[in-house]
């Protein structure tokens, strides 16, 4: 990087040591992505992790949601050399079973009220900090439009996303910083790149000292998908913002190397001042969100049918309408929300949302005429 024509000024975040790297501090920006395969199928995960490994990926997040994933990823350790985070769901417990086979722990604050709701969120961060340090790894505090602490998310009106999200990270780096556990960076993470632009951009302000991991949820299919990432990308790295990155794309599992290939390709094209930054997000347009294909999916028929409404709403490409595919109940409840029209994709049905919403639940060769009839009523009302 050192030998490319621009100089960018890094913020002077501190270093955060994961597994065989570093990120911050001025350290090369780091380049990861998630496998989207089952975690027990261990065989599959396994070759899934060294694809993304053989592609130049820095570090691996695998989720893991239960005592038999935690098993499966006690072997997957033992066939790679990947540095390996580990994506605690909804369940903060599982991380003193998983932390002796990662070099990262990821939680999401939004989740910590899902399990023991009584006791104090402070209690269990102190307990993840505790199996962190025990254990020789990170922590990121992993923040998502989706799914924001409630505490914050009742403060503010429903058009105001970003200041709970950014509430949510500042109050749970003050608490780690308290308990002197400092072994962390952290994401905050929108499907709109203009709204990550800005809440990274005022997290920066606050704590240049935090490393920040940045991407754009569910951006979608490429090159769309790579394109939204670019544009948040470019004015954030830009600015000297941003210590590792995920580019999110709606893609098979043979493909997830393309992730890697256009993380590092983004953050090289910056540095060489080949820049698009004059191309913003169309908002009078029709707008495609798509989940990454991950672990979390619960029916990889999710993919096809994110290239299927792709392709049957082009006829609409002039409409500033947003349509949601999410792929799993994590994230896909809460983040079709803010979509006119959302579909979040079951085992066995796919859930149709218009806005927060319920319409109701198809099966998955029935949904494509369902969606098309609500779009066709959202355009007609316009």
């Amino acid at each position: 990087m050192e030998n490319n024509k621009v100089k960018i000024e890094r913020n002077p975040t501190r270093s955060v040591k994961i597994g065989s790297i570093e990120i911050g501090a001025g350290n090369r920006i780091a380049v990861q992505s998630m496998t989207a395969t089952k975690t027990n199928d261990i065989d599959a995960t396994v070759e899934l992790v060294n694809l993304m490994y053989d592609a130049g990926a820095d570090v691996v997040r695998i989720a893991v949601d239960n005592k038999k994933e935690a098993a499966a990823l006690a072997e997957i350790r033992k066939q790679t050399k990947a540095n390996l985070s580990v994506d605690l769901q909804e369940n903060y417990r599982m991380a003193e079973i998983v932390a002796p086979h990662v070099d990262k722990l990821r939680y999401n604050p939004g989740h910590l009220y899902h399990h023991e709701t009584a006791k104090p969120w402070q209690q269990k961060v102190e307990y993840l900090a505790g199996i962190a340090k025990d254990n020789d790894c990170a922590m990121r505090v992993g923040v998502n439009c989706g799914s924001v602490d409630p505490a914050k998310k009742e403060k503010y009106s429903h058009d105001d996303s970003i200041t709970p999200m950014l509430e949510s990270a500042l109050e749970h780096c003050e608490y780690l910083d308290s308990i002197g556990f400092h072994r962390f960076c952290v994401s905050l993470k929108d499907s709109d790149p203009s709204k990550v632009i800005e809440v990274n951009q005022r997290f920066a302000e606050r704590r240049p000292d935090v490393p920040l991991h940045l991407g754009v949820t569910e951006a979608g299919i490429p090159p769309e998908g790579v394109i939204k990432t670019r544009i948040a990308f470019e004015q954030l790295i830009g600015k000297g913002i941003g210590d590792t990155v995920r580019v999110s794309l709606t893609v098979p599992n043979v493909r997830k190397g393309e992730e890697i290939q256009a993380g590092r390709s983004i953050i090289d094209d910056i540095y060489a001042g080949r820049v698009r930054s004059v191309v913003n997000f169309d908002t009078k347009a029709l707008n495609i969100i798509s989940c990454p294909s991950c672990s979390r999916v619960e029916n990889e028929a999710f993919v096809d049918l994110a290239v299927k409404v792709k392709e049957m709403t082009q006829y609409a490409k002039d409409h500033a309408i947003t349509i949601a595919v999410m792929g799993c109940r994590v994230n896909g409840p809460g983040e079709t929300d803010d979509a006119d029209l959302g579909l979040w994709c079951g085992p066995k049905v796919v859930n149709l949302k218009k806005g927060p919403e319920p319409l109701g639940a198809f099966p998955y060769d029935e949904i494509l005429p369902k969606l098309k009839h609500e779009l066709d009523k959202l355009i007609a009302a316009k």
